[in-house]
């Protein structure tokens, strides 16, 4: 077993990070190096067997060592991020349920959503459209940040939207979170203040060189045409027609967003800086997509 002779809390994180280190594992879901990963599975896994808070010398029961052996080594036989093995994922220091039907949470949206969007909108909004939204952490994220706001989580993909329901029953919130079964905007109706946008912008040649642990995820979630810009093109042809006056939109096209700048040189994009991390989110109003 990979933890043999594993007493305590030390001795369990320098194993499993040296396993990890060894396998030449790719880090990148909530993690990115080995002894963080190392950490987060057994913390995830003390903390559901209801011990307290783990110190170095922290004596481990046999039960959890065992459990944390099992999933360290699927962690490594299988290459699967962490967070499907766990069933679990971060995002706004808040837990969601995540598997292979989605993909697991890491925009820089979270520090937006974390400042409610400060400098960005003067007035809370009270429609929220989270489009492409997956398992739904950014638009779940949003509600929270905004009690008063009405959100729609809107996917193409039907196994997305289930998670998403786990995800939104998971955080109380049935009253005000609507999911839509919609290829972008087309089963979606009515205007947004607020539209976030997270959409598949890989492109063909960028997915083939993808590490082990990105193609366990769901290909839909990532992958368009057109150099990874079909899908955010889309967007910002349709966009305007589901926004306020005063509507804002949020689109996320990471590394991608050089190519998208390129193409509209007719709109004013806004691409924003973030203090931890991430790149590729622009802001347009609803005035700068009809103008």
């Amino acid at each position: 077993m990979l933890l043999n002779g594993v007493v305590n809390t030390q001795e369990c994180l320098e194993k499993m990070t040296a396993a990890f280190e060894t396998a030449e594992l790719f880090f990148g879901h909530g993690t990115d190096n080995a002894w963080d990963e190392a950490c987060w599975l057994l913390e995830t896994l003390a903390r559901r067997h209801a011990l307290p808070s783990l110190q170095l010398d922290t004596r481990l029961p046999p039960a959890l060592v065992t459990e944390v052996a099992r999933l360290a080594t699927q962690r490594i036989e299988t290459r699967k991020p962490l967070a499907y093995l766990l069933h679990e994922a971060w995002f706004c220091g808040l837990p969601f349920y995540v598997d292979e039907r989605v993909l697991v949470p890491r925009s820089p949206f979270a520090e937006l959503i974390d400042t409610r969007f400060e400098t960005l909108i003067k007035t809370a909004p009270r429609r929220i459209l989270d489009l492409c939204a997956g398992g739904g952490c950014i638009g779940i994220a949003c509600a929270l940040a905004f009690p008063e706001a009405e959100v729609v989580l809107a996917d193409l993909s039907p196994d997305a939207l289930a998670v998403a329901r786990i995800n939104v029953d998971k955080h109380g919130l049935g009253q005000r979170v609507q999911l839509v079964e919609s290829d972008l905007f087309a089963a979606v109706t009515g205007k947004f203040d607020l539209i976030v946008s997270n959409p598949p912008y890989v492109s063909a040649e960028e997915y083939a060189g993808l590490p082990a642990e990105y193609l366990r995820e769901p290909q839909l979630g990532l992958l368009t045409g057109n150099e990874g810009l079909e899908i955010p093109l889309r967007i910002l042809q349709q966009a305007a027609d589901f926004m306020t006056e005063a509507g804002l939109l949020l689109l996320e096209t990471g590394a991608t967003w050089p190519l998208l700048d390129a193409a509209r040189p007719d709109l004013p994009f806004l691409w924003l800086d973030f203090a931890y991390g991430g790149e590729g989110i622009c802001a347009l109003t609803a005035r700068d997509l009809r103008a």
